[in-house]
């Protein structure tokens, strides 16, 4: 067995674990500008430049959101682009003059993740084992379209064997190492866009962990969505969500769908040159309510990374605490909130109700109920999210939940099942076309 490289390409950060030939396998590290990390953002930024030869630079995860703040007015950000990876909605995006199609800006990303990997990715590996959601993100999701376009950006990169495995899969299998003995196990991975459910069978038999997949199940919704709450209940009012404007002597409502793609980290990046914000613009200029200027600033002032921190920073904070402030100030925008943890949790109440039904689903695709279940396995940031927990501590008790890995486990788990004899039970391929 050649060496195996496992890729977990998520909505908010990229892990890589290398499984070199001798079986002895390592996250790949990043020599970021903040130190060193495993994980690399999944975020790009794009710089026109002077020199002819290279009229526009590229860059990807830290050193992106490098760029940015060093000039955020002349820098596209974009981040949280695997949203679009389904989405057949979505062809292309125009930057700087040029028109970028997902497979694009995935292989943009792939390749400055490559240079920033060093010496660990001079030399390809021969079997690259790729992560993918149960249910892909977005509305009407292809998920046949998605692996295409990933197979397209990663065979630019010269990557010869591809496989596709479930992400909760790659989990199950790293927490697996951990079981000394059988198992029937629940895994729940809460990435930024999806949360994937996994019930699997685990036994050893002569030293080794036999497997099988009892069932699987997903729902588009996570971190990312969680966010939008925040976004939707606290920021839009303050930038003129609920005002009007004057048109033809009649007093219109400021159409609601500008804010529900402002609060999508996904289409925000997407704003700055689109139609929607010269329609905003032009409903500015009658508006009744000054604060949709505040709205057109933060969209042309590219200031959607210190908003997603403000939004992440306080969603961590009520994952420790009750009550936390939210602070945003970015040019002449200046917010502040309390929060309060039930809010909050009343505000996720339709993401928790579909993550429960997925849940369900799961269980019943396996035909078992939780009392059958050994162990729950829960990774992914929003795992940490107290009402997340709650919907599993419910269920099953508090001692079956084991949690751990939210960075590194579904990357090991990928690299691991690419290391094992039956690749193929568990991995689909595409052919290259």
């Amino acid at each position: 067995m050649g060496a195996v490289l496992g890729v977990d390409f998520g909505t908010t950060n990229t892990v890589l674990s290398l499984r070199s030939e001798d079986g002895v396998q390592a996250l790949v590290s990043f020599a970021a500008p903040a130190g060193q990390t495993t994980a690399f953002r999944s975020v790009l930024s794009f710089r026109e430049s002077a020199d002819l030869a290279h009229p526009r630079t590229v860059e990807a995860g830290p050193w992106a959101i490098e760029e940015y703040l060093e000039d955020p007015l002349d820098t596209r950000f974009i981040q949280s682009f695997k949203s679009f990876a389904a989405s057949p909605h979505f062809q292309a995006t125009e930057i700087y003059g040029r028109r970028y199609k997902f497979d694009d800006l995935l292989s943009s990303f792939l390749i400055r993740l490559r240079v920033h990997a060093g010496d660990r990715l001079l030399e390809l590996p021969q079997t690259v084992v790729i992560g993918r959601p149960v249910q892909f993100a977005g509305a009407s999701p292809d998920p046949k379209l998605a692996l295409e376009r990933y197979e397209a950006a990663f065979r630019r990169l010269g990557f010869k064997e591809l496989h596709y495995v479930y992400e909760p899969v790659g989990a199950a299998f790293y927490f697996a190492e951990r079981l000394v003995g059988g198992a029937t196990v629940l895994v729940a991975d809460f990435g930024g866009g999806t949360s994937d459910f996994s019930v699997i069978r685990f036994e050893r038999r002569d030293g080794r962990v036999v497997s099988k997949a009892l069932s699987h199940s997903g729902v588009p919704v996570a971190g990312d969505a969680f966010d939008y709450r925040i976004i939707d209940h606290v920021v839009s009012p303050e930038l003129g969500k609920g005002s009007s404007y004057r048109s033809l002597g009649k007093v219109l409502p400021v159409p609601n769908r500008y804010f529900s793609a402002f609060a999508r980290w996904s289409q925000l990046a997407l704003l700055k040159s689109s139609r929607e914000l010269r329609e905003l613009k032009s409903l500015a200029r009658t508006a009744l309510d000054p604060r949709l200027e505040a709205f057109i600033e933060l969209i042309e002032g590219d200031h959607g990374y210190p908003l997603y921190r403000a939004v992440s920073g306080v969603k961590e904070a009520l994952s420790r605490t009750d009550k936390a402030v939210f602070r945003f100030q970015a040019g002449e925008i200046d917010i502040e909130a309390k929060i309060a943890r039930s809010d909050f949790e009343d505000w996720i109440a339709p993401e928790l109700s579909q993550i429960d039904r997925a849940l369900q689903q799961a269980l019943d695709g396996a035909g078992l109920n939780a009392a059958a279940i050994d162990q729950v396995f829960l990774t992914g940031g929003s795992s940490l999210v107290p009402a997340v927990r709650g919907l599993f501590t419910g269920r099953f008790g508090a001692e079956k939940i084991a949690t751990g890995g939210e960075f590194e486990s579904i990357a090991s788990g990928l690299a691991l099942i690419g290391g094992a004899e039956d690749l193929h039970l568990w991995s689909e391929t595409l052919q290259p076309s």
